[in-house]
């Protein structure tokens, strides 16, 4: 039986890259421990196996040394003020497929003889934000009182994700690593990620995080479009990390979704309500979360008022909903892949410009599924 001669550093690497306990593996492999120290190696069938269960590519474990996984983006995220130093393998997937799409979506617009976006990367750091809030408005063809028209926030959030697809910005919102209902997606590591490109921008929301945070992760990353600084970024209590960008994010953002003048305005009749945030959230159509947050930025409540209020919403929130990935597949799919760019690519194929097996990869749908899924975007397949 052939066997495969393992450096023990890469089975730890591995191990600890995954975040699979090694006691897991050892109930899985009884002998993982012999292999750890040299003593004994595994089939290359139980490596394949090894492979799978640690989400580390097969090839990886016959090198000299552990690589070095680094983000393929800049890294805003902290924990207690300490940057991560290492991706998981979802997240780095995660973004690895995102760039596959982008770049596509890139080639198939410039084919097309679309013209680049200007608004990207259009805005500096030392611009004024609220300069910057309102010609996102503008752009995303609203208003700074779109959101009144919504009857609740959850409803303004899809209005707002549809806007922002409109302009021809890609957005996309997950909770998983593709269709892998077993491969959620950490809210802890990430909150979500932003991909520049003057044809085809691309915001990615980790939606494992709870719904009353996600408008504002929306529009921190649009912020980031239009400073055209990419990165990932975790927003730890919807603050920002200690960096120039991010800041300046966050206060677009928070422009963006209650305008400051707008706020004070209603501040002292929303002190007459029981609930002051559950006022401002119903005004402004934000969540009671984000309305805390902005009442935070204007000094109208105390730091640790707002980080009792935001842990006990969010504990809250998280105890009466589930994954959130459940559903109907192909509506979720509208989310996790947005028309847009899911148009696109069925459109590339039916015109015989882009091959099944690279539509296949593109959207991690196969087979009669792409189909119906085409089919419910309005394409008839055929066949």
């Amino acid at each position: 039986m052939s066997r495969a001669a393992i450096r023990p550093e890469l089975l730890r690497w591995a191990q600890e890259r995954s975040g699979v306990s090694r006691d897991a593996l050892l109930k899985r492999f009884p002998r993982y421990s012999q292999w750890e120290s040299g003593e004994a190696h595994p089939t290359l069938k139980q490596l394949e196996t090894l492979a799978r269960k640690t989400t580390t590519p097969f090839g990886y474990f016959f090198l000299a040394k552990p690589p070095e996984d680094r983000l393929p983006v800049p890294d805003f995220r902290t924990v207690a003020d300490t940057g991560i130093r290492r991706p998981s393998p979802n997240l780095l997937e995660t973004i690895h497929a995102m760039q596959r799409r982008q770049s596509w979506m890139r080639d198939f617009l410039v084919e097309e003889g679309a013209d680049p976006f200007p608004f990207v990367g259009s805005a500096k750091v030392e611009d004024d934000f609220r300069v910057i809030a309102k010609d996102i408005r503008t752009t995303l063809g609203i208003d700074s009182d779109w959101a009144r028209h919504q009857k609740t926030w959850s409803t303004a959030l899809r209005s707002l994700r549809l806007a922002i697809e409109n302009s021809g910005i890609l957005i996309i919102l997950n909770g998983i690593v593709g269709n892998n209902t077993s491969r959620k997606l950490d809210v802890n590591e990430f909150r979500g990620f932003v991909l520049c490109d003057a044809y085809a921008p691309l915001i990615f929301v980790n939606s494992a995080d709870a719904k009353g945070a996600q408008m504002f992760t929306v529009a921190h990353e649009l912020a980031h479009v239009w400073l055209g600084k990419e990165g990932v970024f975790d927003l730890q209590g919807l603050q920002p990390a200690d960096d120039a960008v991010e800041q300046h994010c966050n206060q677009i953002a928070a422009e963006f979704l209650v305008p400051e003048d707008e706020l004070r305005a209603f501040w002292n009749n929303a002190e007459e309500y029981d609930d002051a945030f559950q006022a401002v959230a119903r005004r402004f159509k934000v969540s009671a979360i984000v309305g805390a947050r902005r009442a935070l930025d204007l000094g109208m409540i105390e730091r640790p008022t707002f980080l009792a209020f935001y842990r006990d919403s969010i504990a809250h929130e998280r105890r009466r909903k589930s994954s959130g990935d459940g559903g109907d597949f192909y509506a979720n799919q509208g989310v996790r892949l947005g028309e847009r760019f899911a148009s696109a690519v069925v459109r590339a194929v039916k015109e015989g410009r882009l091959a099944y097996t690279e539509a296949y990869r593109l959207t991690g749908i196969r087979g009669r599924t792409f189909d119906r899924y085409a089919e419910s975007l309005g394409f008839e397949m055929g066949g």
